[in-house]
């Protein structure tokens, strides 16, 4: 997932908060969610909880404040953005108009410490971040703020008590049953062959699959990426003496599954870069590449450091070139892609030189144009340099219809004269380009003439 482009400094956002935050959320983020999201997520949500109340009324704040009051780049920040919004505690909306995009951050409230531990995906998380004898300690310490159950709980179940009768003009619906079958599914879990397994072992589904426990099958199933035998086989492990889902049972038996097909791998948190980068290379086409196509790909898949490198003849970069190329990526927001097309087509418009004032003039100009992939810039690129082309020539025709019966006798000053030869001079005086400098200059040079 590429993080840089997706936001720019200039873009706006509200932050809008629905509820009230529990007492202890702070001990939950800090000690429950940091562990899972880290502490730049933390940080990010802390800092937007406080904006709510020091916004004002339908006046965005731009993402520069949010750099600015978090000493980080934009791309950091959006990474920390993804992981809130993965985990639970924000949703976000977008919206665009004419000259800016407007987001609104709406905050959602942390679970409190006992529904932490309750909610089966969280807590299974942070078990196998922190390891047992951490996660049992953390979780004795927040139960102790907790009030005792005053005694067994033996309040009557819906079912119990209620059943539907139905009348003429109605469908028939069996509480027991659709009920269950009524809870919103994850797409992933087959709960039809579910019942049916359920069903020819003679136990009552509506015990098994509630709400809340097909919930927690979902969640288990893509937490240990487990198969619907497999779950059939959990959930038949975990069943009590009445045909209830022992819940912490059922938890231990997908870990104990997950185990068994994984070599004890250890669960974690990762981000989707890895997997994205597999993706990409199992869309690449497998017909001949072009010249063009081999310089595109060779410009999305390095990075612009890596770039420096190799026009330098795998000299390290400069200190001053990172710098420069760090600055203009963070404040214009272009992806590491776009930004290598651009230091190519600076060096090839300056003779190999980084010019900051320049670079930074043609970053802004692709900026607004929104280039997101290198193929997009070298087409922009070249649509650019044709139209400069086209009002030089046209510039030059109305010269000499101005300037082409003038006399070629006409007096030239000295200043010209020893202007032009000082131009020869440096040309002639400056180092000459490496072999692979000129190669990658004049392959980009090939392509932007549309050769």
């Amino acid at each position: 997932m590429k993080s840089i482009g997706q936001l720019l400094p200039v873009d706006g956002y509200f932050v809008r908060m629905d509820k009230a935050l529990p007492v202890d959320y702070l001990q939950s983020l800090t000690h429950l969610y940091q562990p899972l999201i880290g502490t730049e997520a933390l940080m990010l949500y802390l800092t937007l909880t406080n904006e709510v109340s020091l916004q004002e009324e339908g006046i965005p704040q731009t993402h520069h404040t949010l750099m600015n009051y978090m000493m980080l780049p934009l791309d950091r920040i959006y990474d920390a953005r993804l992981k809130l919004e993965a985990i639970g505690l924000l949703r976000t909306f977008k919206q665009e108009m004419d000259e800016f995009t407007i987001y609104t951050y709406n905050l959602q409230c942390p679970f409190d410490s006992k529904s932490f531990f309750e909610e089966a995906m969280c807590s299974s998380l942070l078990y196998h971040h922190l390891g047992e004898q951490k996660f049992n300690q953390l979780k004795d310490l927040f139960a102790k703020d907790s009030v005792p159950e005053a005694g067994e709980n033996i309040t009557a179940d819906f079912q119990e008590v209620f059943q539907t009768t139905p009348k003429e003009g109605m469908v028939q619906v069996t509480v027991h049953e659709d009920e269950a079958v009524a809870v919103e599914e994850d797409g992933t879990v087959d709960f039809q062959w579910l019942e049916q397994m359920l069903k020819q072992r003679m136990i009552p589904v509506y015990r098994v699959l509630t709400k809340e426990n097909r919930k927690l099958i979902a969640h288990m199933l893509i937490l240990y990426e487990l198969e619907s035998f497999e779950i059939d086989k959990a959930v038949n492990w975990s069943l009590n003496e009445e045909n209830y889902l022992d819940r912490e049972e059922f938890k231990q038996a997908c870990h104990d599954i997950y185990r068994a097909k994984s070599n004890s791998q250890p669960i974690r948190l990762v981000e989707k870069k890895e997997l994205n980068k597999q993706v990409i290379k199992a869309e690449e086409p497998e017909k001949p590449l072009t010249r063009e196509d081999l310089l595109i790909r060779e410009l999305e898949t390095i990075t612009p450091k890596q770039l420096l490198e190799d026009l330098s003849s795998g000299s390290s970069a400069s200190a001053q070139d990172l710098k420069l190329i760090s600055d203009v990526m963070t404040n214009q927001g272009l992806p590491p892609a776009v930004m290598n097309v651009l230091i190519h087509y600076v060096l090839l418009q300056t003779n190999m030189k980084l010019s900051r004032a320049y670079l930074e003039k043609i970053a802004s100009h692709w900026s607004r144009a929104k280039l997101q992939t290198a193929r997009e810039a070298m087409e922009f690129a070249k649509k650019e340099k044709a139209s400069y082309e086209e009002a030089k020539a046209k510039r030059a025709r109305n010269h000499q219809g101005n300037y082409g019966r003038a006399s070629n006798n006409d007096i030239v000053p000295d200043w010209y004269k020893s202007g032009k030869h000082k131009e020869k001079k440096e040309e002639k005086e400056s180092p000459a380009m490496n072999k692979e400098q000129w190669k990658v200059a004049k392959l980009l040079q090939q392509y932007s003439e549309g050769n």
